[in-house]
């Protein structure tokens, strides 16, 4: 079978976020026994009780066991929801150039590149030290991925993660922070203010300071990144109970992409700083922070041996992603990580999703020349 045929076949396999990954993985690690992978199978259950599936597999005549390994190429198997109106989102389709459906590109083409070249026999020995990981729940915050470092399940010396980026390089890229903050006044009607505390004219001047912020991290730029700096921002802001009433309660979510080696305590401390001013400035004023997701930025040299070789086999310049990816749980017990996939990002998430076959194609080369580079098929 080719990547294409994989990737039909797990199209039409639901995995969205909150449902369990189990088929999807089953699918993966029947095709993996076939071509003589062993397979190491660690399940946890998440908050809403439903069964998530890690899987880690090892070619022929290498111990799945093994925790210290050279190469691995990670690949999560959940996907995003998706419109009831996309009747197309597991029923996928191809033309002359592309394949469409839910996870076509994000990720399950790069899945699929990675069956295909598994299921290839070599003439000789595959590289030492190679590793498929199978991760869950990467769209609601890389939980899978995090659930193996504290497993302390693999440790590999280089990353290959698998996400859309038209087969570049990605080396580099921006982290995904989340927080929620919490601000608590005390109600009143809104004819008599003084008897109140407004949350949400405290939230806004708390508000107006992480504005100035964001204003302020422009001035600290990463040349590979466009923006070239950390982007902050205010997604959500909910509050108050009636028009007439002094709002006992405001609360909103700040998100921030911090681009690689900005101190990952510098928002946090921002935040707090403003959080405390507020209840400086009127006892009566409460305001909690609670931390959602921190995820750093990573970055790899371009001189990297994993970069250059990439680099080599596409013809593609490097490059950086600015969406988050599970680059940023693994990047620190690594020596070398990059992203790389076929598909482009900005058609994910959509039912525009969507893959070019010819880059499916050159990405089961390229995964080729990677696990087996002495002993081609």
């Amino acid at each position: 079978m080719t990547a294409a045929d994989y990737l039909l076949d797990l199209i039409r396999i639901r995995s969205v976020s909150a449902s369990s990954n189990r088929a999807v993985v089953d699918y993966a690690r029947n095709v993996l026994h076939q071509a003589g992978w062993s397979t190491r199978e660690l399940a946890y259950i998440d908050a809403n009780a439903v069964e998530k599936v890690n899987l880690i597999a090892a070619p022929p005549r290498q111990d799945v066991s093994a925790r210290s390994v050279d190469l691995a190429f990670v690949c999560h198997t959940d996907t995003v929801p998706f419109s009831s109106s996309w009747a197309g989102a597991l029923e996928p389709f191809a033309d002359e150039e592309h394949i469409y459906g839910c996870g076509a590109c994000d990720v399950k083409g790069f899945l699929a590149c990675l069956l295909q070249a598994a299921a290839l026999q070599p003439h000789g020995d595959w590289a030492e030290g190679v590793r498929i990981v199978l991760t869950a729940d990467e769209e609601i915050g890389c939980v899978g991925a995090k659930d193996l470092l504290a497993q302390d399940a693999i440790r590999p010396r280089r990353l290959v993660i698998g996400e859309p980026t038209s087969l570049h390089a990605a080396r580099a890229g921006k982290g995904y922070c989340l927080s929620e903050v919490v601000v608590q006044g005390i109600e009143a009607h809104s004819a008599h203010p003084e008897q109140g505390a407004s949350a949400i004219f405290a939230a806004s001047r708390m508000i107006r300071s992480i504005e100035e912020l964001a204003v302020q991290l422009r001035a600290q730029t990463h040349d590979l990144f466009h923006p070239a700096y950390t982007t902050v921002n205010v997604g959500t802001v909910e509050g108050g109970t009636a028009k007439n009433i002094i709002a006992g309660e405001c609360r909103f979510l700040v998100e921030w992409r911090p681009v690689p080696g900005l101190d990952p305590e510098f928002i946090p401390a921002a935040l707090q700083s403003y959080a405390e001013a507020l209840q400086q400035r009127d006892s009566r004023i409460r305001c909690t922070i609670h931390s959602l997701r921190q995820q750093a930025g990573f970055e790899t040299a371009e001189i990297s041996t994993l970069v250059q070789t990439l680099v080599e086999k596409t013809g593609q310049a490097p490059a950086s992603i600015p969406f988050g990816s599970e680059a940023s749980v693994f990047a620190p017990i690594a020596e070398e990580t990059v992203v790389f996939g076929p598909g482009d990002m900005q058609t994910a998430h959509s039912d525009r999703e969507r893959v070019p076959v010819a880059e499916l194609e050159k990405t089961v080369a390229v995964l080729k020349s990677l696990m087996f580079p002495k002993n081609p098929v």
